[in-house]
């Protein structure tokens, strides 16, 4: 099983849904970063479960321990270890499904793979395992705000609703201003009401978060086969519950002609800028200075309160009952996953890009 992100800031994660604790391990992280473990716990707060009427209703902490790696605020260069321990599993609540398999979740692939699989809330395969990413990506923020980068996130859809504005006409200062994560506050207050009513029928509906990282320098991405949108698109479909991933002009491009796509270059006191950027910030896999934006689609969540015909793991027909606490939309806490994987691969490709060229 993979459980690495990652080449020279290289993170691994571990633990269940509901088992004793999930956690990460960082290896590859400079020395000398200060680590604000509030900034950290605030990371995990916006990504925690419980939080509003519009997610799982399981309540977690999500309380963090650097167990490695940090000394006097700051980072010393050796491995860093973060666990943060579960403390309101109700794995009674999947016993229905111990040799059931759920439409649409990872129950059957699991069981042929493996041959055994933790059906107590997905095991590995839980959304929950992304809090360990979101404590490691919080890591890579901080390390990124010294060279003056930095990640944003927001939904931008939910359902068929959807904002109008990009993300420059947007205040994105305003996203945690309300529980969906939408700075667009008009369509903001109709997604939340959207999502109350989907939950209030039992069941679930997907959307998009888009991604936003400025201060990028020019040079980030190893091309040919580890181009940095293509590793930006590996790291957003590595999240749970991840259909789709397109950056730049994206699906939307392929209507256009080159003479209207491509983004003019011109000389701006010292540096080189284009005057659109429907490349999204990134030309022939490397960044170029620009904005980097990309849409991030999630579909609707597989557990919905509804009988669903299945079968067993002998084949036999069933009935499977939804049951258990769940989020009838996974993008408001999306959010800061889809914020944390983007930080790790910028970090990433600005450590591999300072091995490039041998200076003396």
């Amino acid at each position: 099983m993979s459980n690495s992100f990652g080449s020279l800031f290289k993170i691994t994660t571990f633990g269940e849904s509901h088992g004793k604790a999930i956690g990460v391990t960082v290896d590859g992280c400079p020395a000398g970063i200060d680590v604000d473990e509030a900034f950290i716990q605030s990371e995990l707060e916006r990504r925690k479960p419980g939080q509003s009427k519009i997610t799982t209703q399981r309540k977690e902490p999500d309380s963090f321990d650097i167990l490695s790696g940090v000394f006097e605020g700051k980072t010393t260069g050796t491995p860093i270890a973060m666990v943060i321990h579960n403390t309101d599993q109700k794995s009674k609540d999947y016993a229905h499904i111990a040799k059931s398999f759920r439409p649409s979740h990872a129950d059957f692939t699991y069981q042929e793979k493996y041959g055994i699989r933790d059906y107590r809330g997905g095991g590995r395969s839980s959304a929950r395992e992304t809090a360990a990413r979101v404590a490691a990506g919080a890591l890579a923020k901080l390390a990124l705000r010294q060279l003056g980068i930095e990640v944003f996130a927001y939904v931008s859809q939910v359902g068929e609703l959807k904002t109008k504005k990009s993300y420059l006409e947007l205040d994105l200062s305003k996203t945690e201003n309300n529980i969906v994560r939408c700075p667009d506050e008009t369509i903001a207050e109709e997604m939340i009401a959207f999502i109350d009513g989907v939950r209030k029928n039992g069941d679930t509906v997907g959307g998009v978060v888009t991604g936003v990282i400025t201060g990028t320098p020019v040079g980030l991405g190893e091309p040919v086969f580890d181009k940095l949108h293509a590793r930006l698109g590996s790291a957003m479909l590595g999240i749970n519950a991840v259909k789709g991933f397109e950056y730049g002009s994206g699906f939307e491009g392929a209507k256009m002609k080159g003479s209207a796509h491509n983004d003019i270059i011109e000389k701006d006191g010292d540096q080189i800028k284009t005057l659109t950027n429907l490349s999204g910030g990134i030309q022939g896999g490397i960044s170029n200075g620009e904005d980097i934006y990309f849409n991030v689609a999630f579909k609707p969540v597989a557990t919905i309160m509804r009988d669903q015909d299945s079968v067993d793991q002998d084949g036999n027909k069933i009935t499977v009952s939804g049951k258990g606490r769940h989020d009838p939309c996974v993008v408001p806490r999306a959010v800061p996953i889809v914020e944390a994987m983007s930080a790790l691969t910028i970090l990433d490709f600005y450590l591999l890009n300072k091995s490039t060229i041998l200076k003396a």
